[in-house]
């Protein structure tokens, strides 16, 4: 009787110690495509989509068409059940990632360049191959020629955990608000976080986006472990050093966008520590901005945004939004009393680091800083337009409010070059 009692409490000791273990997985077969996203190449009539697989798929193939109901040379672009057409087909290749971490797990990720396309049409698109494809994505592709406005949404330091912006993100994102969205550094906080499953989290979120949008990005200072490793193969940028740290011409928007012609538009740079203009492997504490506030003699960037005429720098790393009057070497160059932003004689600077992430946000002081024209510490996001040669529209939208813009600004610049605040003119 006690032998049979002793055997029943080892029985239910073994059966409840494998209720709690974590799952064996050496039998599970993933090859389903996630963490799907849509990056831009340079060129008008391409585009660039990457995704993941947790097992070896072969060949990675990305079957795309117009979307339904456009003829095309008199034949409808779906079949009888008004399905769509997939009617081009590309291949491409895959890297084979292993993190980091101590479980050194391994991620296979798939490129493929979707080309031929035309410009101002919508397509539609999946993702896989023989083993497994992805549900049905659309985009629009962009007009020809740089007589058009790119519609841009712009945010960093957006996590997994209390990604609070992305809701709205999403909706907006589907309904054609943008023309490419920019993650100005620090990610899921962080991707490699729990051997890099974090990271796959956060990529599955933000597909709700990106399978829609070229989701462009450039890396922050939660990027940093393994050399920065799960952000130079998770993410696929044209252009710069080949592995996203920095983008080919980055003081210029349109090299990416092929919009107005703005000579210098827009500098994105990541954090307020690290930016992607010179450095192909920076840390937190290689560049600073401002030349004025520099205690550990570091080299300063803000002497080349200044020199160049550099318009509009954006950054993040702070959790809140602030902008900036137009200013050098902690003094105020506003183009006139007036008319701030109308030709102003020094760059304006944004930060914009509020999308959300388990870090929550970052208060202001009491006292604040005269270059300051606005700041407000609540979770959102910034939009860009640029309306033509001369003139962009910036906007913040706060997710605090339900999406009400809280701040909005006109940069106005007739002509482009290096500035000379420095020099005291008026």
């Amino acid at each position: 009787m006690v032998r049979c009692f002793i055997m029943a409490l080892i029985v239910l000791f073994f059966l409840i110690h494998l209720s709690s273990a974590e799952p064996l997985l050496y039998d599970e077969v993933l090859t389903r495509p996630e963490q799907i996203h849509l990056s831009l190449t340079g060129s008008n009539s391409e585009m660039m989509v990457t995704w993941v697989t947790r097992n070896s798929t072969g060949m990675p193939m990305v079957e795309y068409g117009l979307a339904g109901g456009i003829k095309r040379s008199g034949q409808q672009m779906q079949n009888e059940l008004g399905w769509p057409k997939f009617d081009q087909v590309a291949v491409g290749e895959t890297d084979t990632f292993i993190d980091g971490g101590s479980l050194h797990r391994r991620l296979y990720i798939h490129r493929v360049k979707m080309t031929g396309l035309k410009p101002k049409q919508e397509y539609v698109y999946h993702v896989g191959g023989a083993l497994g494809w992805s549900d049905v994505y659309f985009f629009m592709t962009y007009p020809d020629g740089t007589t058009w406005s790119p519609r841009i949404v712009l945010f960093g330091d957006m996590g997994n955990e209390n990604a609070q912006s992305l809701s709205r993100l999403q909706e907006e994102t589907q309904r054609g608000f943008y023309d490419a969205i920019f993650h100005v550094g620090d990610f899921a906080y962080d991707m490699n976080t729990d051997n890099a499953h974090v990271g796959d989290e956060f990529m599955n979120q933000i597909q709700s986006i990106a399978a829609y949008v070229p989701y462009m990005t450039c890396v922050g200072n939660h990027e940093g472990a393994y050399n920065f490793s799960n952000y130079k193969n998770r993410f696929t940028m044209p252009g710069g050093d080949g592995e996203g740290m920095y983008f080919r011409k980055p003081v210029c928007l349109r090299t990416e966008l092929k919009g107005h012609g703005l000579s210098r538009c827009v500098t994105v740079q990541c954090t307020a520590q690290t930016a992607m203009i010179l450095n192909t492997a920076p840390t937190c504490k290689t560049l600073y901005i401002r030349t004025g506030v520099n205690l550990e003699h570091s080299f300063s960037a803000e002497q080349l945004l200044y020199k160049y005429g550099v318009d509009l720098h954006i950054q993040a790393h702070e959790h809140s939004y602030e902008r900036m009057w137009p200013v050098y070497n902690l003094t105020v160059c506003n183009g006139s009393k007036s008319e701030p932003y109308r030709n102003p004689r020094a760059p304006v600077h944004i930060v914009t680091g509020s999308a959300g992430c388990k870090e929550k946000l970052d208060p202001f002081f009491r006292f604040h800083t005269e270059w300051s024209a606005f700041h407000r510490d609540d979770y959102g996001y910034t939009r860009i337009n640029i309306i033509n040669g001369t003139h962009l529209y910036l906007e913040q939208v706060s997710d605090d409010e339900k999406g009400a813009v809280i701040d909005k600004m006109t940069l106005i610049k007739e002509h482009h070059g290096s500035y000379d605040c420095h020099l005291g003119k008026k």
